[in-house]
């Protein structure tokens, strides 16, 4: 162990990412200790010196006051979706380590983002895929990096090709084969909106050009991403599925945790396959590759959008197809423009939160 115990916010404590996170603290008393709480309409977990509920009249201000605290190391941001932009760009303003479990932070505002990152780990990812990106790249010259991988479990309807997807269930998208995750990141699973979301991260997370990351379908998911050299070599992390060891990894780098997750046996893997994306039956990962190339607001209205059209198939408004249709849409609306301030990029998902509402009275009048 060095230094001191460091103390710990968690944004988003009664989801997966931040129940397992307490998990990890606990577990490491000599380490961590545990600051504050933001738990939306849930009720927190255990007690805390500073818990923040969702809907209070000055969640706002509250929120900005957890994350921006004197006594505060790390915020473990795992609120999802664009809520969680405003308190992660206060954490990195007032110098805080970050670690981001909430992909739409660098998805809508990834320039503004790493532009307010002061130290090479101040921003530490914690979605095992990019977590596994990290681990491979740790010691390497930029230089020699090819090509990252980010791989996919392929949702439950990759191996169902002859399901017809209009026809999609809320029950069956939230059935993921390998992991256990809120609604919203099981159905972005579902439709791989989350790998073209991860590619966007990781495009700025790691300064490597849209280009050269792909994304690979392996249902096992034991290998989380690899990344291939210049040499024709491949570096990939494994290991079981289990979000404690991102976690923990993120809490605590640049060391290493003792235990945190049991070993992986390498005797009781079952084979391990690898597929390529099919595109045109899951276009998501194209559609998000595209709008981080055109910029201009595209990114905001891509999460946004898809936001707004999740929420609607789960409360069954919309069909399964009807998500990305609804994406497509505002897409295709958004005149593009403005910078990549914040003022911009909010400017950006709200017109596309208002499209997705109007073009949805319509579909429904």
């Amino acid at each position: 162990m060095t230094g001191r115990v460091q103390r710990i916010a968690i944004l988003g404590a009664t989801g997966s990412v931040g129940s397992q996170a307490l998990q990890v603290i606990d577990r490491y008393p000599d380490r961590f200790q545990l600051l504050g709480l933001v738990c939306g309409r849930r009720p927190a977990p255990r007690p805390a010196e500073v818990i923040i509920a969702g809907g209070e009249p000055d969640f706002d201000a509250r929120l900005e006051a957890l994350v921006t605290d004197s006594r505060c190391d790390i915020v473990l941001v795992a609120i999802p979706g664009a809520v969680s932009l405003r308190p992660t760009l206060a954490a990195l303003a007032a110098g805080k380590t970050v670690a981001i479990a909430s992909k739409e932070v660098l998805v809508m505002a990834g320039q503004a983002v790493m532009a307010a990152v002061g130290r090479p780990d101040q921003l530490r990812p914690v979605d095992s895929e990019h977590s596994a990106l990290w681990q491979c790249l740790w010691g390497e010259s930029p230089a020699s990096v090819s090509r990252l991988l980010l791989t996919a479990s392929g949702g439950p309807f990759w191996s169902r090709p002859e399901l017809e997807l209009e026809q999609v269930t809320v029950a069956e998208a939230l059935k993921h084969p390998r992991w256990s995750m809120g609604p919203k990141v099981t159905v972005d699973s579902a439709t791989l909106m989350n790998k073209g979301l991860e590619l966007i991260e990781a495009h700025h997370l790691f300064q490597v050009g849209l280009a050269g990351i792909d994304v690979v379908i392996h249902p096992q998911s034991v290998v989380h991403s690899l990344v291939e050299f210049v040499d024709g070599s491949l570096k990939a992390q494994l290991g079981n599925p289990d979000m404690r060891l991102p976690i923990g990894l993120a809490l605590a780098y640049p060391e290493r945790l003792p235990g945190v997750v049991e070993p992986t046996r390498l005797d009781s893997l079952e084979s391990l396959a690898f597929e390529a994306l099919d595109s045109q039956r899951f276009p998501a990962v194209e559609l998000c590759r595209e709008a981080a190339r055109r910029a201009r607001g595209y990114p905001a209205v891509l999460n946004a959008s898809n936001e707004e059209a999740v929420a609607a198939f789960l409360a069954g408004r919309i069909a399964f197809t009807g998500i990305l249709a609804a994406v497509e849409s505002a897409l295709a609306a958004w005149p593009g423009g403005g910078g990549e301030d914040l003022a911009a990029v909010l400017a950006a998902d709200t017109f596309a939160r208002n499209h997705f509402r109007e073009r949805l009275v319509k579909v429904s009048t």
